[in-house]
């Protein structure tokens, strides 16, 4: 891992500073790179969307995503960012970025958790039952008994839906 990106990690793994803090701090290691650096936009981003700052990091993750981010990191950008502007009211559009994450890639390492804020999006879309599906599909793997039967239970909420 690189000087920079380690960095960035101590910043975040550091809980003893305060989001704002954790904005500058972040800030002043982004402006070590270049202006456009998706990597640096994307963390910005974070850092404000921690912070409370969801305006400013839905720009942020915006940006980053359009000048390309790696597999992991665009896949965790369009987490946050759908997260970012279910929380600014945007319901339908979380949840249509969150349902074409969640169909991208289903054996992916972040599936479950676009699963789980799919299915948030789904409640603040008003489709409850939609959501519960999703997220039993997604839960079912990681039980110690009764997959079978929760994977079947999900698959025919989602039945009686469509």
């Amino acid at each position: 891992m690189d000087d920079w990106q380690h960095r960035i990690d101590a910043v975040w793994a550091d809980e003893t500073i305060d989001p704002l803090e954790v904005v500058a701090r972040i800030d002043a290691l982004a402006g070590e790179r270049p202006a456009d650096d998706p990597v640096a936009l994307f963390e910005c981003a974070g850092a404000r969307d921690s912070a409370g700052l969801e305006a400013e990091a839905e720009e942020l993750y915006r940006r980053a995503l359009a000048l390309g981010l790696d597999d992991e990191r665009r896949t965790r950008a369009t987490i946050q960012l759908a997260s970012t502007i279910r929380n600014l009211g945007k319901s339908d559009d979380a949840r249509q970025m969150l349902r074409a994450e969640y169909e991208r890639e289903p054996r992916g390492p972040l599936h479950d958790a676009a699963a789980a804020f799919y299915a948030l999006a789904l409640v603040s879309s008003g489709e409850p039952e939609r959501a519960a599906s999703i997220a039993l599909q997604a839960l079912a793997p990681h039980l110690p008994r009764y997959t079978r039967s929760v994977t079947g239970y999900a698959r025919e909420i989602a039945e009686r839906l469509d």
